[in-house]
């Protein structure tokens, strides 16, 4: 089967990626075509011819491919199976990726909703709409787009991927790395947010509990009031900090004003999370006069959308915790229509979560004092991960005081 892809091909890695992934699935390549470039600004186009020892096995090839925006150069029609029973798809469905998807049906392509990874993709019983759908939600007899033919994935427009001229976070082209001038990221974030905020898109925020360990949780409260944040997606840990920290004045038992334990503060969390049950909910205890400040509060009182999500760790947990991992993905998926922009801060595995369910085209910048985080973010998928390396508490404080007018600490 012959494939094509455009862009830069060479200087992003595109073309090495995609000889990469044929080998590694056992198949063989041939370059029919390759128009280099002659300039920086200058797409690139290649043709290649890609075999494998089975049809099967050529198909799961192609359908590799265009995670990177290869795509067949005669893309044939969708095939559609139905799912043979409810939370299974068939054996050969399309695995969708993050990008903006398209598949030919009708004699004409049709754009697929809800672009997210790992899914599959669901066609309508009259054949005029298509969506993205996790195995889990899909139910007998609904329409599976199956195999590789009739789809097409679309890269990212490449102004927004790169752009001399443009502000698309050029200072942090380089990857992950502590060696830049924080200042000068945090400037661009905040200018990047405000030009979100004036498209009227969402902020997306995504913490852990280091934001309150950190001392961030006012900068945080700050932004949420000053409308910089739309939708906090969080585990139990960070609501339950937040509200002890504002119950007592510490954080894990830690006093946030004199840095040192309290007596009987390894309590705190607990008690504060009692607190809160016996008043119902979290807004139910801004509502009571019990929770009078912090994050929670601030989301409550601005009508601001929070999910969170728990883990078997929980102490707990508070009653707004989705304990249904499953149901906290759907509630995670609600609320991501009309997102512009995301933030990662301190958290590995809710920031994972997040990125395989966002599309690639929403732009994601995650803030962690440990690499790692930011790095394995990038490799289960979310490219479009942006990294900045530094304390979490610094980070907030700074960004607050970008964009809250007379925003200082207590």
């Amino acid at each position: 089967m012959t494939i094509e892809l455009r862009g830069h091909l060479i200087d992003q890695g595109v073309f090495a990626r995609v000889m990469d992934d044929v080998l590694e699935y056992s198949g063989a390549y041939s370059i029919d075509r390759f128009d280099v470039g002659r300039h920086h600004t200058d797409e690139s186009y290649a043709q290649l011819t890609v075999s494998a020892e089975t049809p099967e096995l050529l198909e799961r090839i192609i359908m590799r491919l265009q995670t990177h925006g290869a795509n067949p150069l005669e893309p044939g029609i969708a095939t559609l199976k139905p799912a043979p029973r409810d939370g299974v798809f068939p054996e050969d469905f399309y695995s969708t990726t993050n990008f903006d998807t398209q598949i030919r049906l009708n004699g004409g392509w049709m754009n697929v909703e809800n672009s997210e990874m790992d899914c599959g993709i669901i066609v309508s019983e009259d054949r005029k709409r298509a969506w993205t759908l996790p195995v889990s939600d899909v139910r007998a007899g609904e329409l599976v787009v199956c195999g590789g033919e009739g789809v097409k994935v679309l890269p990212l427009p490449e102004p927004a991927r790169r752009s001399p001229e443009s502000s698309n976070f050029e200072f942090m082209s380089g990857g992950v790395s502590s060696e830049r001038p924080q200042a000068l990221q945090v400037r661009q974030i905040a200018q990047h947010m405000r030009e979100v905020k004036a498209r009227g898109e969402k902020i997306l925020w995504v913490g852990g509990p280091a934001i309150v360990h950190t001392g961030a949780g006012k900068a945080l409260e700050a932004l949420i009031n000053e409308g910089y944040a739309d939708v906090v997606f969080a585990g139990n840990a960070l609501a339950a900090h937040d509200i002890e920290s504002n119950l007592f004045g510490t954080s894990l038992g830690v006093d946030l004003d004199k840095g040192h334990g309290v007596p009987h503060g390894h309590e705190h969390h607990i008690r504060a999370i009692n607190k809160i049950r016996t008043c119902g909910s979290i807004a139910e205890a801004v509502e009571q006069g019990v929770l009078k400040g912090g994050i929670m509060h601030a989301l409550v009182k601005n009508g601001k959308q929070f999910v969170l999500v728990g883990s078997v760790r929980d102490d707990g947990p508070l009653p707004d915790v989705y304990t249904d991992v499953i149901e906290g993905q759907r509630a995670m998926r609600a609320a991501l229509p009309g997102v512009g922009f995301a933030i990662m801060v301190a958290t590995m595995l809710h920031s994972i979560a997040t990125g395989n369910l966002l599309p690639a085209k929403v732009p994601l910048v995650s803030v962690d004092i440990n690499p790692a985080t930011v790095t394995k973010l990038a490799d289960r998928g979310s490219a479009q991960a942006i990294g900045v390396i530094t304390d979490i508490g610094l980070f907030c404080e700074q960004l607050a005081g970008e964009l809250v007018v007379g925003y200082k600490r207590d």
